[in-house]
């Protein structure tokens, strides 16, 4: 990932450890819970991707917002998984923290670019 955006390295980290978690869920033949959360924690990321090989600033705000929406879906997933004890405190602890960063930073992004789209009309 070298060369990439901060925002693309801690997408990508955290897409590979939803792939690891979801190894795991399946280890405990609990396939809904990995296939939610491999769904939705990998396709941050992608959906960031994505907006950057968009075609306009319009695009790139559309694709972070669905990265948000997709970032608060993980996290409802992961709080879910920590509650129903079918993965530990310290399991969720770490991944959690590293959900909610995703969130803080998209959440900014996403005000950032609504003020700056606004402003140019893209």
């Amino acid at each position: 990932m070298k060369g990439k955006s901060p925002l693309q390295q801690k997408s990508f980290a955290f897409a590979l450890r939803m792939i690891e978690l979801s190894k795991y869920l399946v280890s405990k033949r609990e396939y809904v819970f990995s296939d939610q959360i491999l769904r939705s924690g990998t396709s941050i990321g992608a959906n960031i991707e994505e907006g950057l090989g968009g075609h306009s600033k319009k695009e790139f705000s559309l694709k972070i917002s669905i990265s948000y929406k997709e970032a608060r879906e993980t996290l409802y997933w992961l709080n879910l998984l920590k509650e129903s004890e079918i993965i530990t405190n310290k399991q969720a602890a770490s991944l959690l923290k590293d959900c909610e960063e995703l969130l803080r930073i998209l959440g900014t992004a996403k005000i950032t670019l609504r003020s700056t789209t606004n402003q140019t009309g893209q």
